[in-house]
C-alpha cells in the first residue's frame, strides 16, 4: 500500500485502461501486433509486457508510460480524443466533426 491505497498490477491496470476506453482484446492485441490470445495472456499476468508494448499501449490509452508503469491517474477522454484526431486524415476529421454536430443537435432537439 502507498499513501492509503492499494497498489494493482500492470496488468490489471492494463486491463482497467481497455475497459474504461471501451476497448476489445481484439482491438488492443491487433494494435500491438500480437494474437488475441497473446494479448489474453498479458491481461491475466501471464505473460510479460515489454517495453515496446507499454510504449504503444500509452499512445493507445493517451496515458504516460509512467501510468502503466506505476498508478497514476488516466488522462482525460478529451486527452485522448484530441491523440487520436489529429493522427486522422482530413475527411476522416470532417466525418467526425459532422457526427459531433449531428450529436449536438439531438441533444438539443431532446432538451
Amino acid at each position: 500500500m502507498q499513501g492509503g491505497r492499494i497498489m494493482t498490477a500492470i496488468h490489471d491496470r492494463i486491463k482497467n485502461y481497455r475497459n474504461r476506453l471501451h476497448l476489445s482484446q481484439e482491438y488492443v492485441a491487433k494494435f500491438l501486433g500480437i494474437n488475441r490470445a497473446s494479448y489474453t495472456q498479458m491481461e491475466n499476468g501471464k505473460r510479460k509486457v515489454t517495453a515496446e508494448d507499454v510504449s504503444k499501449l500509452s499512445e493507445l490509452f493517451g496515458v504516460t508510460a509512467d501510468a502503466i508503469l506505476s498508478d497514476n491517474k488516466m488522462s482525460k477522454p478529451a486527452t485522448v480524443f484530441a491523440r487520436s484526431f489529429e493522427k486522422l486524415d482530413e475527411n476522416d476529421q470532417a466525418e467526425i466533426m459532422n457526427l459531433i454536430k449531428f450529436k449536438e443537435q439531438m441533444k438539443m432537439q431532446r432538451s
